[in-house]
């Protein structure tokens, strides 16, 4: 008996320093991460809000890794295009994405053959900034709050246009759940980029958009747009006089996703002490005072968690804002 016992004890032990000398690869591997240049791949545009807050958190990694994190900017369909390229890079640390609602959350909901699946393909680290659309209206709209915007809109279907950057982008998808909560005969306008749309709206070509804080300030502080609320869960630091849309009266925007966020990933099979590494040096990257001067800046909400946690996020993010497209009555094109 005690033979068998001593047989098992050494086997176990074996097993134990078999695992340990497995795992010893991995780990020393992240430890000496990074040995060369990391690529932060942006799927968008240069010189786009987006684009200036991806080079500024990838300075802000660089100084702390001691190696230079080059932004590759690869935009189009979306920004699918760039995130497929992180989907398809080796799992090295090498790579990294610079992921948003819409490459995670909407685009596979409303793209047909989407080049990958979000929740398989890629590796979720950590959000950086939590943002949201803001409902704005020309100032010759006679709307001081949400309610008084709905009622308008009933009475003047054929004035009642909003604006957006796109089909099946963010401020579109805002302004069909908006209707589906309110009633409110709102009428889509697509343009070529949101750009073009608050151009538009301060023109008083037409009536409202829903746009992110950092465009609207300027305008709302001349005069030409107002602010009517924001769609979030949360009021916005900066336009704290703004309120929800639940303070408003409607409540129903947060439960479907409509906080925004900017988030790092990496391809999927990070080895999880490497991902640890990653995680860990990218929270010392976001948290460095400049580097939450320029979020706050840019009127973002700084926003981290654990791999485990954005992995989870993006699987809520995912099915809520696919309801949300089915509400539109949007299809895969």
């Amino acid at each position: 008996m005690q033979s068998s016992r001593m047989s098992t004890l050494i086997r176990r032990s074996v097993f134990a320093a078999f695992v340990a000398l497995a795992a010893l690869p991995f780990a020393t591997h992240a430890q000496a991460w990074p040995q060369k240049p990391v690529r932060l791949i942006v799927p968008f545009a240069a010189g786009g809000p987006s684009d200036v807050l991806a080079r500024a958190f990838a300075r802000s990694l660089s100084e702390n890794l001691g190696q230079p994190v080059i932004v590759d900017n690869r935009g189009g369909a979306g920004g699918a295009i760039g995130i497929d390229a992180v989907a398809k890079a080796a799992p090295d640390g090498y790579t990294l994405g610079f992921a948003h609602t819409g490459t995670t959350a909407i685009n596979p909901h409303v793209m047909a053959k989407y080049p990958y699946d979000p929740l398989v393909d890629i590796t979720p680290v950590t959000p950086i900034v939590a943002y949201a659309n803001v409902l704005v209206v020309n100032e010759k709209v006679p709307a001081r709050n949400v309610q008084e915007f709905v009622a308008w809109a009933k009475a003047n279907p054929n004035a009642a246009t909003y604006g957006s950057g796109g089909n099946g982008t963010t401020n579109h998808l805002a302004g069909e759940l908006l209707k589906v909560l309110t009633g409110a005969p709102l009428v889509h306008v697509p343009y070529k980029g949101s750009g073009p749309a608050m151009t538009d709206v301060v023109a008083g070509n037409i009536a409202s958009m829903f746009d992110i804080p950092v465009t609207v300030m300027p305008h709302a502080k001349s005069g030409r747009i107002r602010p009517l609320a924001i769609l979030s869960s949360r009021r916005s630091s900066a336009l704290p006089d703004v309120p929800t849309l639940r303070e408003a009266g409607y409540p129903g925007f947060e439960e479907a996703g409509s906080d925004l966020w900017f988030g790092i990933v990496a391809p999927a099979g990070l080895a999880p002490a490497l991902l640890e590494r990653i995680h860990a040096e990218t929270l010392k990257a976001v948290r460095k005072p400049e580097m939450i001067e320029t979020i706050k800046t840019m009127a973002y909400e700084p926003w981290t968690m654990s791999p485990a946690e954005f992995k989870t996020f993006i699987r809520n993010d995912y099915a809520k804002w696919g309801k949300v497209v089915r509400a539109a009555g949007l299809k895969p094109e």
